[in-house]
């Protein structure tokens, strides 16, 4: 009878043990029980097989859409603000291009560079240079609309103050300033572009993501410090579409009356090597080059400025003739039927590869 029981409570045991093997293999993940599924589930396809070009989430492509900015005048050195698409016609190194998009755009937010040559050759000019930049803040800066950041350069190019509205904050950084050292124009052109005004702060709440890319640059027009050229300094302005007004500190002036004390005038007698090179720059890239003999004569002119700013065109295109070759394009922009209309565009670009995130604002890089 012990026997008997013994050999009961072993095939009772048998049969749990059995039953429990069953019953881990059925909740195992292995046997595709509703309790697991979700967490055994396909990965997503973008895991699976990834987009060629993807960075942290955002699709990248390729634009050869040249988007170009640019201000109408008329014989007087007015504003047209009023033309049309088919008032205009756009050239590619000579060849008639069609006008895919067409926009007047205006009154858009400002994002201006302030950079200042605070190298020992303009020493005895650096209290034009700030009185000039401070009345250029007071003119044209618009408080919770506008913003501005203030770079210096001699040796090298140095922030002052990161992009603010406040003009207050940028006039003590202004005047605050030292000269002394050698002269980095060119360098400091290229890093205002690619560290600041490539990725300018947004407008505020529901406002699209559109701001006017600017560059106030004073200076003598010397460079001797540069690992950058000015062909390099211009093209990265190019790409982020910086428009650059120059203003020379040059004091090579003379009175155009000598005999009449009360006629006296200044004009400027010819341009320094320094003052084409500001020229260039700013004609590369649709601005203008100033030449002032006092601060006061720029008060005129930085209202200018910020007219041209906030009333200006848009027109884009597709090459027909685009090759990523890094070849310089000529641009040029017509209106054919108003003689004595003058555009002001920037020149040309590079065909270089220009990849950005498809969500991404390149102010119309069109590289």
């Amino acid at each position: 009878m012990h026997r008997i029981c013994i050999s009961v409570f072993v095939a009772f045991a048998l049969l749990l043990t059995s039953a429990n093997d069953r019953a881990q293999q059925a909740t195992s993940p292995q046997s595709g029980s509703p309790q697991q599924q979700p967490a055994r589930q396909e990965p997503a396809p973008a895991q699976e097989q990834p987009p060629t070009r993807q960075d942290q989430g955002k699709i990248i492509q390729t634009v050869n859409l040249v988007d170009v900015l640019f201000t109408v005048l008329n014989h007087r050195n007015k504003l047209v603000p009023d033309l049309e698409k088919a008032d205009f016609k756009i050239t590619d190194d000579n060849k008639l291009q069609t006008i895919r998009y067409f926009s007047r755009q205006t009154d858009l937010p400002l994002r201006i560079g302030l950079l200042m040559d605070t190298s020992n050759s303009i020493r005895d000019r650096l209290k034009f240079e700030q009185d000039a930049l401070v009345s250029f803040l007071y003119n044209v800066i618009r408080r919770n609309k506008d913003q501005a950041f203030v770079m210096t350069f001699d040796d090298e190019p140095n922030v002052l103050q990161g992009f603010t509205d406040d003009a207050g904050r940028l006039r003590d950084q202004i005047i605050g300033t030292r000269a002394g050292g050698g002269t980095a124009a060119y360098d400091a052109i290229y890093n205002a572009c690619r560290d600041q005004l490539s990725h300018p702060p947004r407008p505020p709440g529901d406002q699209p993501d559109v701001v006017r890319r600017v560059m106030i640059l004073i200076s003598d027009g010397e460079d001797n410090l540069s690992n950058h050229t000015r062909a390099e300094a211009i093209e990265m302005a190019q790409r982020y579409s910086v428009v650059i007004y120059t203003i020379s500190t040059s004091t090579q002036w003379i009175q155009l009356s000598q005999t009449d004390p009360d006629k006296l005038a200044n004009r400027k007698t010819h341009l320094t090597e320094g003052d084409k090179i500001l020229e260039d720059l700013a004609e590369e890239t649709g601005g203008r080059a100033f030449f002032p003999y006092h601060v006061d004569d720029l008060d005129q002119s930085f209202q200018d400025i910020g007219d041209e700013l906030r009333n200006q065109y848009s027109i884009a295109y597709n090459p027909t003739n685009y090759n990523l070759n890094g070849k310089y394009h000529k641009i040029r922009i017509e209106v054919p039927d108003h003689k004595g209309y003058q555009v002001r565009a920037r020149r040309g670009y590079y065909a270089k590869a220009n990849t950005i995130p498809s969500n991404a604002n390149p102010g119309g890089a069109g590289e």
